[in-house]
């Protein structure tokens, strides 16, 4: 029973349901592209960021635009779950789809002025954690072919938001370096040791950027 609790989804089931709840009641509220129920449910919007909500540098992973929006993103996070929570472990695949989504979203805020939400900014922060595993655990067959499949899914997805509109391209980038930064630092030892060095390296890379980052967000401040 608790091999089965420990490999199935839980995680990713949960932030699921999550998504679809906060989509319904942003359709209850008057729909999600109304610039006030953008504004009441926490989209990343630069200039309120600038007076002190920060907070809206996580709750916009939470929030989508529309149907095609939501459940073009589920289903990823979905199949990225099955693929990754079981390897990393409950918590540590919270942690880095949470501080991916806020990576990226960060990275919004400085390189795209426009309004913005959506889970792809932590989606592709799975992507950048299992293409760590790649790298880790290269000698791993299954990972490693796991791990080229979605490094081409990213650099397609990459080439697309590229030439096309509308599209939050820093966010995605920005996910998906958090992603990789914070799998190395907090390792999968379900599969093997990642050598401590790297770890290090990886933990003072997410400091650097923190401290810069930081001083961007209080520069900005009014």
């Amino acid at each position: 029973m608790t091999e089965t609790w420990r490999n199935k989804p839980l995680v990713t089931d949960l932030l699921i349901g999550i998504n679809v709840v906060v989509f319904i009641a942003m359709v209850l509220a008057g729909g999600p592209t109304k610039p006030q129920v953008l504004v009441a449910f926490g989209a990343k919007i630069n200039q309120l960021i600038n007076v002190g909500q920060w907070w809206r540098l996580v709750t916009p992973m939470f929030l989508h635009l529309g149907v095609q929006h939501i459940v073009l993103n589920m289903v990823t996070l979905y199949f990225l779950g099955v693929a990754t929570e079981p390897l990393f472990g409950h918590w540590r695949f919270l942690i880095i789809y949470l501080g991916s989504g806020i990576a990226g979203n960060i990275a919004s805020y400085f390189f795209t002025p426009a309004v913005s939400a959506g889970a792809s900014t932590a989606i592709f922060g799975l992507f950048g954690a299992y293409l760590m595993l790649g790298v880790a655990f290269y000698e791993q067959p299954g990972i490693r072919q796991t791990a080229r499949t979605f490094l081409t899914l990213v650099l397609l997805n990459v080439v697309f938001d590229m030439f096309g509109s509308g599209i939050d391209l820093a966010g995605h980038l920005g996910g998906l370096l958090g992603g990789f930064l914070l799998a190395y630092v907090l390792a999968a030892p379900r599969i093997g040791r990642v050598p401590r060095w790297q770890r290090g390296l990886a933990l003072v890379a997410l400091g650097v950027i923190a401290v810069i980052a930081g001083y961007g967000l209080m520069m900005k401040a009014v």
